[in-house]
Formats: structure tokens, C-alpha cells, sequence
């Protein structure tokens, strides 16, 4: 089916643009056009000059301010894992791959910064938690930014569901995914660094079924084992590493032809002080770079989507079958079944999930944790 390929490229021609380039604004616009020129026509685009009015912007470079700030607030989430990948493929055992989720620890902020900033430690840590982690865990620290975004909520007609923060370093990479909802996502120090596809691009993700495997940490070899669940199930998630190793690399094009060889896809550096607003429903994979203090700090935005006419466009394209003339091999534990309602999607696969603290990463922070 050449249409779907000739899809790709009329979307781009008649909507996106042919440049990889984010569209950037000087300014936050007006409630109107953002609703006109972008929300309604799922169009990213990057907004300078919109958050430099937040404390946070100054504040938050200080850690003696975030930890004091803190001191008294309940302990946050951190996600562990050995190198960064966390609900990402990752090979298990045999190099069969699966969905790894990370090992998630309650602790007191001051420890959770001091794993995130110790670069030379065996485990990647990551303060984050997709529950509206910013209004509960972080809350002492609300006076330093806007609740809501004001012209995005006009636009959208409600206020965010979700608001999240994330601290990490460098090494914490999220791989190709999306979102059911409209994403204003903000840095307040260091960059990150997004690949952006449309939704017309769903078939050059492979998106696939894998097992799900979770990290867990021991406290006698200080070492993360990643295990099958054991209640057995499948996530589907997309095949599709865009930074293959080089020893990977010629393999990795052979695999994923839609992807290496079709449009490229759109690049976006944010900064602080910038907001991308990331439409519904389209994968990214993000990469982050750290600020002088050696992390990243972002708070996200997370508004509902409209389920309307584009939805149902975007479930019925899932349900079309097409393979390119390059038949890819696929992983053999990959599906060609997915939940086309909730392929590759961060939100259904466990983020608002009970956490299993165990206190087990107390010898790494120095202190014992209890357990909450």
C-alpha cells in the first residue's frame, strides 16, 4: 500500500512542513491561536520566553534551596536501573528483549539527588513519577511556578489532569513512545532533547508485543536483577532505537526500513524558559543534557485530549495492515497483535501503578529508608 507512504509525506507538505525543525514562537500566543494554529491541527511547536518569569528558572539551579525547600515533604519516587533504559526493550537473559520497567524507591529528596548527581555509580536514578507527582511529592515547591499554563488552558477549555516533575542526568533516556494527552513541557535547567513523529507515522514505530520484566534491587549485592513479571503479560511498545550502536547500526536499518529510510523525523532542543507543546498522540523519544550541577529538572503538563473525528482517524489507520517491501526481522518474541487502543503508550502501561518500596536502596543513599 504506497498510500500510507504517500501519507507520510502529504501530511508533512500540507500541515508539518518539510523542515525537521519544531515551529518556534518569540513568545507564548494568544488562547486563540493556539487552539487555532496548533491544538486543532495536532502541530507541535516550541514557545520561547514563556516561563522566564518563574522563580524556578533561578531558584531551582541551588540545590541547598531544593533540599531545604523539601526537608519536610514526604519522600519522592526514584526510578533505578543500570544504564538509564527504563520502560524501554531491553535484552533479557538470552538477548530475548522485553518491556523493563525500573525499580521504583521512596526516599528523601536530598538522597535521591545525590544518587541522580553521583555519575559514577552503578545505577542510573531518575525522580520522577507520572501520577501527578508535582501536586503530591513536590508540592513545597509550587510557589516557584505557574499551576496551570493560563493561554493553554483557555485554549483547551480545562485544567491540566496532570502535573509532573523530572530530575535526572544525562545517562536517562526514554525511548519512542506517546501520549493520550496534550503535553506543555517545560525545562527549568539543563535541555532536553526530543525526536518527534505524527501520528500518520504509527506504522514506521513496529510496534510490537513483548513481555514485561521489571528491576529489582538486592540489598546484599547492591546489583538491580531484571526478572519477567510474574503474573505473565505483554506490553506493546515500539521496536525502533533512532541511536543504534555503531556495531548495531547496519543491522538495525535492515530491521526498521520505514523508519531509517522514510521522512526524517522532527528535532527539538527545549531550553530553559522554553515550553514545547507536544501534541496528543505523538512519539518521541527523548535525550537530556545536564546543567552545571550535573542534572536536568522539567515539569510537564499534562491537559486531556479531545476524543474526537482524529482519533477515530488515528485508530482506523492502527487497524490498517501494511509492510513495507523491506520485510523486516522482527524480534521472534514480538506479536503482530497489538491493543491498537493502547499501543506504545506510556500512560496505559503502568505508570500510575502502586509502588513496591522496599526500603532496599537505603546502603546507597547512606541512611535507612523506611518504607511509606
Amino acid at each position: 500500500m504506497k498510500e500510507i507512504e504517500a501519507l507520510w509525506e502529504e501530511v508533512r507538505e500540507l500541515s508539518l512542513g518539510n523542515s525537521t525543525r519544531v515551529e518556534q514562537l518569540d513568545s507564548p500566543p494568544t488562547s486563540l491561536q493556539f487552539l487555532r494554529d496548533y491544538v486543532s491541527q495536532n502541530k507541535p511547536c516550541l514557545i520561547s520566553n514563556a516561563t522566564l518569569h518563574w522563580p524556578a528558572l533561578s531558584s531551582w539551579s541551588h540545590d541547598s534551596y531544593l533540599i531545604q525547600t523539601l526537608s519536610s515533604a514526604a519522600h519522592v519516587s526514584v526510578h533505578l536501573t543500570p544504564d538509564g533504559q527504563a520502560d524501554a526493550l531491553v535484552p533479557l537473559n538470552d538477548a530475548t528483549l522485553c518491556f523493563a520497567s525500573a525499580h521504583v524507591q521512596r526516599m528523601p529528596f536530598n538522597q535521591a539527588l545525590n544518587l541522580i548527581t553521583n555519575h559514577t555509580s552503578s545505577l542510573v536514578a531518575y525522580a520522577q513519577q507520572q501520577n501527578d507527582c508535582f501536586r503530591s511529592e513536590y508540592s513545597a515547591l509550587s510557589s516557584d511556578c505557574e499551576s496551570h499554563i493560563p493561554w493553554a488552558t483557555e485554549a483547551i477549555g480545562s485544567l491540566p489532569e496532570a502535573v509532573n516533575l523530572w530530575i535526572g542526568n544525562h545517562r536517562s533516556v526514554t525511548s519512542f513512545h506517546k501520549d493520550h494527552y496534550e503535553n506543555l513541557y517545560a525545562v527549568v535547567s539543563g535541555e532536553k532533547h526530543f525526536l518527534l513523529l505524527p501520528p500518520t507515522d504509527f506504522h514506521r514505530m513496529y510496534i510490537k508485543d513483548y513481555p514485561a520484566a521489571r528491576y529489582s534491587y538486592s540489598q546484599e549485592t547492591g546489583e538491580l536483577t531484571l526478572e519477567l513479571e510474574k503474573e505473565a503479560r505483554n506490553v506493546p511498545w515500539c521496536s525502533v532505537n533512532p541511536y543504534p550502536s555503531p556495531e548495531n547500526k547496519e543491522s538495525e536499518m535492515s530491521k526498521f526500513p520505514l523508519y531509517f529510510k522514510g521522512p526524517k523525523p522532527f528535532e527539538c532542543t527545549v531550553k530553559p524558559g522554553q515550553i514545547l507543546y507536544l501534541p496528543s498522540m505523538w512519539f518521541h523519544h527523548v535525550r537530556q543534557s545536564p546543567d552545571a550541577g550535573g542534572r536536568t529538572v522539567a515539569i510537564n503538563y499534562w491537559y486531556d485530549m479531545q476524543f474526537d473525528i482524529k482519533y477515530a482517524y488515528f485508530n482506523f489507520l492502527q487497524s490498517v495492515h501494511y509492510q513495507s517491501t523491506h520485510v523486516p526481522t522482527l524480534p521472534e518474541t514480538a506479536s503482530e497483535d497489538s491493543d491498537s487502543e493502547s499501543a506504545c503508550d506510556s500512560f496505559a502501561h503502568g505508570f500510575k501503578d502502586e509502588l513496591s518500596a522496599d526500603g532496599s536502596v537505603a546502603k546507597l543513599a547512606g541512611t535507612s529508608i523506611k518504607e511509606e
